[in-house]
């Protein structure tokens, strides 16, 4: 799902927007996962106070990084990591560390009027001790949410802006979150993604719900969605399979498209439709995958954390089709104007909208 969704028109395809960090912090190393366009450190923009990037000076390299394809983008930023790494403090007991980059994956080129989204992992070894880490960031790389994994209700969010630091965030904090906790927050995390934020993916599962109001066929469709993400879920969050973020979601609103338009055409069988629905599935799975990604798993949770995550999936859909039927197949199921009036309309307008985003998602 898009990072900070806003609506971007004209000028404001230049604005800039805060970066944002989930740290990990344990007894024996620092874990930042950072989220932001690389192009104005790159370029050396001086970000703070700054509204558009077109103001800065270095405007006409900033927009020539945007059309560098991803290897070429990292490259730059690997030549001017001494530069930039020099903006991002960690410290702990009065001891600066310098980050080094364990992970980057940056967008393929895209509309380059608009800002690409790239994800930095850096990591620390921390010295023997206890002592606290607090982390900074230079103020004339803008704003930075930095939200601590792992420390439960307790966890560390704050906002920093000015080259400000954040307040101490203990080495031990995160071992105090135990298996059961990290399991339902991870749950609750699984089931936000559906509701509210899943826009595409409540209107694949309404695709499935107006497809028939049988319990064998929808049961069928459910039990290979599930079979199915769970998966891509699980290869894609080890790092087995990777596939952009920009053929995945397209994909995803296709197939939208295609479960409103057999719906509505009343094409397919049982057997072929959740064999269909199966490799739907996978796709959505990588889409969930990204997700999880940005939310952060901490080590030694995993396992936990990603079958929690998912067990807020599978409750999250169960209560978009629990409410579709409530409001509709329980009052309206068995009349005969129900597949006519309300499944049909229903998944023409899921189609509609899903085609709108194959065009948004690949041409806009």
């Amino acid at each position: 799902m898009a990072w900070l969704l806003t609506s971007i028109s004209g000028g404001a395809a230049h604005e800039i927007r805060a970066a944002v960090a989930d740290v990990e912090v344990t007894t024996e190393d620092v874990r930042i996962s950072i989220r932001l366009s690389l192009e104005p450190l790159i370029a050396g923009i001086n970000l703070d106070g700054l509204v558009n990037t077109n103001e800065s000076p270095e405007a006409a390299f900033h927009d020539q990084l945007r059309a560098e394809e991803p290897a070429e983008l990292e490259d730059a930023l690997r030549e001017n990591w001494d530069r930039i790494s020099d903006g991002i403090v960690i410290e702990t007991g009065g001891e600066l560390l310098h980050p080094e980059i364990v992970g980057v994956t940056i967008h393929e080129v895209g509309n380059v009027e608009l800002p690409r989204d790239s994800v930095l992992v850096l990591q620390a070894h921390l010295p023997r001790g206890m002592d606290p880490v607090q982390i900074g960031w230079d103020a004339s790389y803008g704003e930075l949410v930095l939200r601590q994994v792992g420390g439960g209700d307790a966890a560390y969010t704050g906002f920093l802006i000015g080259g400000a630091m954040s307040e101490p965030l203990p080495r031990a904090e995160i071992l105090t979150e135990d298996a059961g906790a990290v399991f339902l927050r991870y749950i609750l995390a699984g089931f936000e993604h559906i509701i509210p934020l899943g826009l595409d993916h409540i209107l694949f599962v309404l695709g499935l719900f107006f497809f028939s109001l049988h319990i064998r066929p929808l049961l069928y469709q459910v039990t290979a969605f599930t079979i199915a993400h769970t998966i891509t879920l699980a290869l894609a969050s080890l790092g087995i399979v990777s596939i952009p973020p920009g053929v995945v979601e397209p994909l995803i609103a296709a197939s939208i498209v295609y479960v409103g338009v057999e719906n509505a055409l009343g094409w397919g069988n049982v057997g072929g439709r959740t064999a269909l629905v199966f490799g739907f599935g996978l796709l959505h799975g990588l889409g969930f995958a990204s997700v999880l990604g940005d939310f952060g798993i901490a080590s030694g949770r995993f396992g936990v954390a990603l079958l929690g995550f998912n067990v807020g999936v599978e409750l999250g859909q169960l209560a978009v089709i629990a409410i579709a039927f409530l409001i509709v197949g329980l009052w309206f199921g068995k009349k005969d104007f129900y597949r006519p009036f309300i499944a049909v309309p229903a998944s023409v307008a899921i189609a509609a909208i899903g085609a709108y985003w194959v065009v948004e998602r690949t041409l806009l």
